[in-house]
């Protein structure tokens, strides 16, 4: 069993016989039942490993309890990258759809598993990331995201709500947030009322990825650095792109951020060779060509928006829908999270 896999977590289980004789009417040539494991990592749909005799596939599904209207929608995550392969070739090949709740309770998909490294935290000591190697890594990152905004957005047409994507964002996060709200984080109030007042107009409307980061890519490190496939596609959508690149940077962190803020990440940003997020937004706009001038906004929509992420979480882990240790520090981190915005604001 890999780092990134563990036994399936007791809340998690689901008949993996059913799953079986559900997927082989849509698969053929399957051998016995799979073994499952568990994907470790995930704040949101949970992620399975399929492991066959000659064949390992992978099974998402969405998480337990109460979940945000319009959230963790798997006919809609199965087709976008069903519509994107074909000229986006970095995502994965997916297989089958079932809609029928009596398999394991709720919608799912399988796709197949894709090769490769996915880095958490910390890189571990096996995988060789000197300066020359870490820089190369940072720019695949950006150039795969400025990539993907190239895309044909005709695509995804009827993802597409026309003008106005950036006020949607804000009004959309802002209602999640204050639905999601518990009695130990702050209201937000005056975080959400500047990104209100502070508004830019749309720049493009593009294919976006909505969770841009490097526990989302699988990588070659056999040379140099490559993404091979890209993955999490739940928050993709058609919109703008330099909110994209916001959402993506709230995750960045820079070795001389502050520790409140540094305790967070989850990908070897801050190593020597990286980019720093001011790097990646300058490298990122010469390769796109995107008006920009001045990224606040976009940095800190991208600290809120991660931060009702976490806050939806926290709601859940709170009320007992989920019992997954990993969620048990987000509500402190809301507040790392919202006070880092009005420092920006």
């Amino acid at each position: 069993m890999s780092e990134d896999l563990i036994g399936v977590r007791s809340e998690d289980l689901f008949d993996a016989s059913a799953v079986h004789a559900w997927l082989s009417q849509h698969v053929s040539g399957l051998e016995g039942e799979p073994i499952v494991e568990q994907f470790r990592s995930g704040a949101s749909n949970l992620t399975y490993l399929l492991k066959y005799p000659d064949r390992e596939l992978v099974l998402r599904r969405p998480p337990h309890g109460n979940k945000a209207v319009s959230a963790h929608d798997m006919k809609r995550e199965f087709l976008i990258q069903q519509r994107l392969r074909p000229s986006y070739p970095l995502v994965p090949q997916v297989i089958a759809l079932c809609e029928d709740p009596h398999v394991i309770g709720s919608d799912f998909y399988v796709m197949e598993r894709i090769n490769g490294t996915i880095l958490r935290r910390d890189a571990p000591e096996s995988v060789d990331l000197n300066p020359d190697r870490a820089e190369a890594l940072g720019q695949t990152m950006i150039s795969g995201l400025a990539q993907l905004h190239k895309v044909d957005v005709e695509i995804l047409s009827e993802l597409s709500k026309g003008p106005g994507y950036i006020s949607r964002q804000v009004e959309g996060w802002s209602k999640r947030y204050r639905g999601a709200l518990t009695d130990d984080v702050p209201n937000a109030e005056e975080l959400m009322a500047w990104l209100n007042n502070n508004q830019p107009e749309d720049v493009a409307s593009c294919v976006i990825h909505g969770d841009w980061r490097l526990d989302n890519m699988v990588l070659d490190l056999s040379h140099t650095p490559l993404i091979v496939g890209v993955l999490d596609w739940e928050l993709a959508t058609v919109g703008d792109p330099l909110m994209d690149l916001g959402s993506a940077l709230a995750y960045w962190i820079d070795r001389d951020d502050e520790p409140a803020f540094a305790a967070l990440r989850r990908q070897p940003s801050d190593l020597p060779g990286m980019p720093t997020r001011a790097d990646f937004v300058a490298k990122y706009l010469a390769e796109t060509n995107w008006p920009c001038a001045n990224f606040t906004f976009y940095e800190v929509f991208g600290l809120f928006r991660l931060t009702v992420i976490l806050q939806q979480i926290w709601s859940r882990y709170r009320a007992g829908q989920t019992t997954n240790p990993a969620f048990a520090q987000f509500g402190s981190a809301v507040h790392v999270l919202i006070n880092r915005a009005m420092e920006r604001t």
